[in-house]
């Protein structure tokens, strides 16, 4: 029996990113404030973090507003409709929802509809996971332009008094739209993970434990106690993190992925012109400068000096800054990597908008 040949969508060989949106929520929290619920000091998470002050958005705006902010500003930058968009990507790990999909919303709130729309899960190196499929969408045919949002409401899954990582963590939201170019504006991304290491950064509970302990079925009375005692909300899931085995594990491995990306994009550190490393500690990122041998004339993006890290956001959020502020920037190439729980990682070499 003979097979009937069938069509395949048109391959585009160029990609880029279009345009960058960025929002970041009115309420700033300094590091005095921080101290109000644990014992340290503005100086000792300055030195050991970089951070100044971080935001959080208000109970009222939600990981979808905040990302049709930077979503709409993003689609302005690139100068195209949300009717256009072939896909909406949206990475986050705090829409506080298993289904539906933050993605699908905001589709609809943008006029995007019918476009495809999902969330990625990927924590901090979401947005480079989400750049990797919007590239390939793009090259793929399947669409012209693909809007990938990184949006994180860290505020809501910390618990204040928790000094492993509470005091890191900002909200905020940074978007891009990709879509065909003249030339070559993203690299190949090099990606991966290692849930070996799954616990290094983690949940307090899984929501099937939320269930059994509303229930009473998980905790005794005197557990139940204490928790009260200790003024905690132990019942809903936090954060905490492995911080040791993070640092060792971002400052060894993921020098050696950064330089995995600019080996398979074909360019040397002399050739970059800005470096968006995950703004997850000052120290991480000045110790992968030194590791990649970055040249003086490479802008390195410190956004969490002011912003703290905000996951998924934080790579698109440092960008819009680093445009902002340095607007003869735009047209040059950056490398730009992301890392975080799972273990897991990603990045590319690519032109900024």
């Amino acid at each position: 029996m003979s097979i009937t040949a069938i069509k395949q969508a048109p391959l585009r060989e160029h990609t880029r990113i279009l345009g960058v949106g960025a929002y970041r929520p009115e309420i700033i929290v300094t590091n005095d404030d921080v101290c109000q619920w644990i014992d340290s000091s503005d100086e000792w998470i300055r030195q050991r973090t970089g951070i100044v002050t971080r935001h959080r958005a208000p109970r009222d705006v939600s990981v979808i507003d905040m990302a049709e902010a930077a979503s709409r500003e993003a689609l302005a930058a690139a100068g195209i409709e949300a009717s256009q968009l072939g896909a909406v990507l949206v990475s986050t790990v705090t829409h506080p929802y298993a289904t539906p999909s933050a993605a699908a919303q905001l589709t609809d709130r943008l006029g995007a509809t019918p476009a495809p729309a999902y969330d990625i899960s990927a924590a901090c190196a979401g947005y480079c996971y989400g750049i990797a499929q919007g590239d390939a969408l793009v090259h793929a045919g399947t669409a012209e332009y693909v809007l990938v949002v990184g949006v994180e409401k860290l505020s809501d899954f910390i618990d204040n008094s928790d000094r492993t990582i509470s005091f890191l963590l900002g909200d905020g939201a940074g978007a891009v739209v990709i879509g065909p170019g003249d030339a070559a504006g993203i690299g190949p991304s090099v990606w991966g993970s290692d849930g070996s290491k799954h616990e290094a950064i983690r949940m307090t509970r899984s929501l099937t434990d939320v269930r059994d302990y509303a229930i009473g079925a998980v905790a005794t009375d005197t557990e139940r106690e204490q928790d009260v005692d200790a003024g905690r909300e132990s019942l809903w899931p936090t954060m905490r993190q492995d911080g040791p085995t993070v640092f060792r594990w971002a400052v060894w491995e993921m020098a050696k992925v950064a330089q995995r990306a600019l080996d398979a994009a074909g360019v040397t550190a002399d050739d970059l012109a800005v470096f968006l490393p995950h703004q997850a500690n000052i120290r991480i990122i000045d110790e992968m400068v030194k590791q990649l041998k970055l040249p003086e004339h490479v802008y390195v993006a410190r956004d969490i000096v002011d912003a703290g890290n905000t996951s998924a956001a934080s790579i698109p959020l440092a960008m819009h800054r680093t445009l902002q502020e340095q607007p003869s920037l735009s047209g040059k190439l950056a490398l730009q990597i992301g890392f975080g729980a799972g273990l897991v990682f990603g990045a590319q070499v690519v032109v900024l908008p």
